[in-house]
């Protein structure tokens, strides 16, 4: 008679690692981060430099699609302009989401009158306008108007959710 080997243990397989892409914003090299490994400020592959995740990365037109299209975990864009001044009040609730959620959620910024052509693509017709996109880039949730950061989770939530 054979008895089960006390030894062996099942273990839980492991949660599958996400990623998000971004743009180093110093020598502008482009960095897959394991977003599990957020909090451990991840350093760009080529210039060494540490990659902030623990605040809101910046957008453009060159990085907006890639940025969003190739993250694994959801990613929030503030939509807003540098003479905006609800943008100006709301953008302490994104920089608190950045925080909050690093690891889980990439939070961006993406100026406007920097950035037209996105802008145009996604009907920007007033700012803050705050969108966050799921797997693949697909728009899962957006508010126009400044919101406190409560309604700025609770956007992210559903992404999360899903």
């Amino acid at each position: 008679m054979t008895t089960p080997n006390s030894s062996t243990t099942t273990a839980e397989p492991a949660a599958p690692t996400k990623h998000a892409t971004i743009r180093c914003q110093f020598c502008e090299t482009w960095n897959r981060i394991d977003m599990a490994r957020a909090a451990d400020r991840p350093k760009c592959g080529k210039c060494k430099k540490p990659l902030l995740l623990d605040r809101p990365v910046a957008l453009s037109d060159e990085t907006f699609k890639r940025t969003v299209e190739a993250s694994e975990v959801p990613v929030l864009v503030d939509f807003y302009a540098d003479w905006c001044g609800p943008c100006k009040v709301m953008a302490p609730a994104v920089d608190a989401v950045a925080l909050a959620y690093q690891g889980r959620a990439l939070v961006a910024k993406l100026n406007t009158d920097r950035a037209p052509e996105t802008a145009r693509s996604f009907q920007i017709m007033g700012v803050p306008t705050t969108i966050v996109f799921g797997g693949g880039g697909r728009e899962v949730a957006r508010q126009t108007g400044a919101v406190p950061q409560r309604a700025l989770e609770d956007l992210l939530g559903r992404a999360l959710a899903a």
